[in-house]
């Protein structure tokens, strides 16, 4: 086979691929396979480039008796470590000046191997949320069975508590459910029109109680014309509900919360016109280390005060996903002492 044929081949291949003959060199590579293993790797050793023992072995094994193997290969492209399926394969009777020859194709898996660690994560963080008010009932059971069956204070004591951790067991269900749906939703636009005006004075109304039973007033700053955007009124009700819920939960210590609806010819971060949703409180604030990662499922800055509080960490996990089905964004700006911003930027409606 010559040079050139051979070369075509492996150009022709939409993977990283290269040839490894029986004197042990690399003697044909594709633009990607070289990008991969480094530009300078024709006519090397192949045990100099590519270094690691489980594919070595598989190589020198092939080599030895024919036989299709499959190993990996880690490497990093400069942002993050990857991972490749590696195929290889005997090329029997081609004329490479040897007998035998190694095919290696490199299938890049690093995203399915992220997935499979973000389900494994996933499961063990829910596990572990689980697990804790299981292990409380179950332990108040078996006390209420057994030593404290006839002390009455005891029995209405424990059962408030049982109740507590039901109820911090079904929001967490509440919160997983919701977050497959708008997970499941993300890709699909939503074409109604919504005033966000509307759902801001509906928002209020529901939280008035929980507001003023914390002693936290609602500073509102609207402008006069309605701002409609192309939304799902349901799922905004509830990233609006849940940013305000958290300001008055961790921030009410200000005594108030500004909500300001503005609108932006030129949003930058949409390039278009934009309206930008903000829930500003005057609490005591956020430390920066935490801000990267507040949006992640199970994430709490504040692990303890969250869950005293009812908080299942999944929150604004949600927000982020509805936002991101509105093709929207969400930041978050923080001092610690000083309050914390959530702002919501969504695009507006063209007008008819």
């Amino acid at each position: 086979m010559g040079d050139d044929i051979l070369d075509g081949l492996l150009s022709a291949i939409p993977l990283p691929a290269l040839v490894i003959d029986a004197s042990e060199y690399i003697v044909a590579a594709n633009p990607d396979a070289l990008a991969l293993i480094g530009g300078q790797a024709l006519g090397r050793n192949y045990v100099t480039i590519l270094r690691q023992p489980a594919l070595l072995d598989a190589i020198e094994a092939t080599l030895s008796d024919g036989q299709a193997r499959t190993t990996r290969y880690l490497s990093n492209d400069g942002a993050q470590d990857t991972t490749f399926n590696v195929s290889c394969r005997a090329i029997e009777g081609s004329q490479l000046q040897s007998e035998t020859a190694a095919l290696l194709v490199f299938e890049d898996v690093t995203m399915v191997e992220q997935a499979s660690q973000m389900r494994r994560d996933f499961v063990a963080n829910v596990s572990h949320e689980m697990r804790t008010p299981l292990t409380a009932l179950m332990g108040f059971i078996e006390t209420l069975r057994g030593p404290a069956r006839d002390d009455k204070a005891a029995l209405v004591r424990f059962l408030d508590i049982m109740q507590d951790e039901a109820a911090r067991m079904n929001r967490l269900v509440g919160d997983l459910m919701s977050l497959n749906r708008v997970e499941s939703d993300e890709r699909v636009r939503p074409t109604e029109t919504v005033v966000l005006n509307e759902v801001l004075h509906s928002t209020f109304r529901t939280l008035r109680q929980m507001a003023q039973d914390a002693g936290v007033a609602f500073e509102p700053d609207f402008p006069e014309l309605p701002v409609t955007v192309r939304g799902d009124a349901d799922q905004l009700k509830q990233v609006f509900t849940n940013l305000i819920e958290n300001a008055i939960k961790y921030g009410g210590a200000g005594g108030r919360i500004t909500i300001r609806l503005t609108v932006s010819e030129r949003e930058t971060a949409l390039r278009a016109t934009g309206a930008r949703v903000q829930i500003i409180d005057y609490g005591p604030g956020i430390d920066p280390v935490h801000l990267p990662r507040l949006t992640e499922r199970f994430y709490r800055a504040d692990d303890h005060r969250s869950k005293a509080l009812g908080g299942t960490g999944l929150g604004l996990a949600i927000v982020k996903h509805i936002v991101n089905r509105h093709r929207g964004r969400l930041r978050v700006q923080s001092t610690l002492g000083q309050g914390a911003t959530f702002t919501v930027i969504l695009p507006v409606a063209p007008q008819n």
